[in-house]
């Protein structure tokens, strides 16, 4: 079934910054980070408030909006609709007055699964949309199927055509939805969508993580009539128009565990500033078993690394449970620990593409299904590697910190996608990191 499109032109992308696409790290292991560094926005929650942006016409603002290549390639798809989009530092305006297309096409969506964020503020304001299946990380199939049943059961007819999710004359309603599964993006995608729909929503087993909850405080600020956020039951009584966003992003939270991960393995001290304890609450408890020091305050947390880890078991679970978004950064924190840690991932059953490549450092990790054995070594050694997803990245950068010698980290525009100057904030933290052209 073929979704028509606005006969007016569509926006022209704005161009965004480099992506890094031939970029690597070079590093030099073995000092111990040490300093303060501030957290930048959330990236997964980013993403939703942009996409929510298309529900109300008007000029919307979002402060602490980091600075990656998802933010921008989303705002290119914001820019194919129609709206106008700019980034000034880390304040991202878009102006969704003029949003005049229904289309996403595949040469943006492919690189970022988020972009079906768009799919149910679409349907929801204009009735219709044509919206290209996913992309985004390399490893395992990711499914949409609860976005779509879930947007269905709220009235939408939607087919698959030619790789386009299709619909048109779309007028939805509420409707009582119970998750199969938790999922984060397809619970972000019916709040936004139930929010203009005719009636009462109730969406049960919900993902309660904190970009959820944040995504649908901002709805409730702009209008909509949302109740039960934070639990797994949430209630939407659908409205006629929003008013537009102005908000700030969160701090992110994988970020913040990352850079904790960093002075656990190097035996530095990092205070991380601009962050909500809470958020990455289970990371710590991990960090903290592993024989880190960690003392939290109202907006800051300062983690002090052991001279050399203790060995810990992780199972990712969703929020509050250990995130799998940190499996990889704590597989890098366990190759260096004494003793034997068992990691399962009970979220992504095939998320261990780092794992040949942490080995090729000499970490000794038995992989079976979605279970990792690590036996932890005293050293790591420098080696060329590369990068296989976002989360792979950040967990072989931290592996190069404590490596003997000169690690080569390849194809980190994978890194830039979700991680703001990282970099640099190594550098500020006294590491030696050099980012090169190949």
């Amino acid at each position: 079934m073929d979704v028509a499109t606005s006969v007016l032109p569509t926006a022209a992308p704005s161009s965004s910054r480099n992506s890094g696409t031939m970029d690597a790290l070079v590093i030099q292991g073995g000092r111990p980070l040490s300093g303060r560094v501030a957290i930048s926005g959330a990236k997964n929650a980013a993403l939703p408030v942009m996409a929510a942006t298309l529900l109300a016409p008007g000029v919307h603002r979002l402060r602490n909006c980091p600075q990656l290549v998802d933010t921008r390639t989303f705002g290119k798809v914001l820019e194919k609709l129609g709206a106008k989009v700019t980034f000034q530092k880390n304040e991202c305006v878009i102006d969704t007055t003029g949003v005049n297309s229904v289309e996403a096409p595949y040469e943006l969506v492919k690189t970022m699964r988020a972009s079906i964020y768009v799919l149910g503020p679409l349907l929801a304001r204009f009735g219709a949309a044509r919206v290209s299946l996913p992309g985004g990380c390399a490893w395992g199939p990711r499914p949409v199927n609860l976005h779509l049943t879930g947007l269905q059961a709220m009235g939408a007819q939607l087919d698959i055509d030619h790789g386009y999710i299709t619909g048109k004359d779309v007028k939805l309603h509420g409707a009582h939805f119970n998750f199969d599964v938790v999922s984060v993006g397809a619970t972000a995608q019916l709040l936004m969508a139930a929010t203009l729909a005719d009636g009462v929503t109730v969406l049960e087993n919900v993902a309660i993580e904190p970009d959820i909850t944040v995504l649908g405080e901002v709805l409730a600020q702009c209008g909509a009539k949302i109740e039960g956020l934070g639990t797994r039951r949430v209630t939407v009584t659908g409205v006629k128009e929003l008013r537009p966003i102005d908000t700030a992003i969160i701090a992110d939270r994988i970020e913040a565990g990352t850079f904790a991960a960093a002075a656990a393995m190097t035996g530095g001290t990092i205070t991380l500033e601009q962050v909500i304890p809470d958020h990455f609450e289970a990371s710590l408890r991990k960090l903290e078993e592993s024989g880190c020091t960690v003392v939290r305050e109202v907006d800051e947390v300062t983690i002090t690394g052991p001279s050399r880890p203790r060995a810990v078991d992780v199972t990712t679970m969703v929020f509050p449970g250990f995130p799998t978004d940190m499996q990889a950064q704590m597989m890098a924190v366990a190759s260096i620990a004494n003793g034997t840690s068992v990691i399962t991932d009970t979220i992504y059953l095939d998320r261990f593409t780092h794992v040949p490549e942490l080995a090729r450092m000499g970490a000794n990790i038995e992989l079976k299904g979605n279970v990792a054995v690590v036996k932890g070594v005293e050293r790591l050694s420098g080696a060329p590697v590369m990068a296989t997803d976002l989360r792979a990245s950040a967990a072989l950068a931290l592996a190069a910190l404590v490596a003997e010698g000169e690690t080569k980290v390849s194809r980190i525009y994978h890194l830039d996608r979700g991680y703001e100057n990282f970099d640099q904030k190594l550098r500020d933290l006294g590491a030696r990191v050099e980012r090169i052209r190949e």
